[in-house]
């Protein structure tokens, strides 16, 4: 029972950090990838930036 309540805890806060994220391709979602590091970002958020960010 012990041993579940560390991984409640972080899955808890996962859903509260995702909760937070903004929508994809949302004007807020644009500026916060302009913000990360060009190398961190994945192959779908390169195709989803392009998608909504640019075109």
């Amino acid at each position: 029972m012990r041993k579940n309540i560390p991984f409640a805890l972080l899955a808890a806060l996962a859903l509260m950090a995702a909760g937070c994220s903004p929508e994809i391709g949302s004007e807020g979602w644009c500026k916060q990838m302009k913000e990360k590091s060009k190398g961190d970002w994945t192959a779908t958020e390169t195709k989803d930036y392009a998608k909504h960010c640019i075109f």
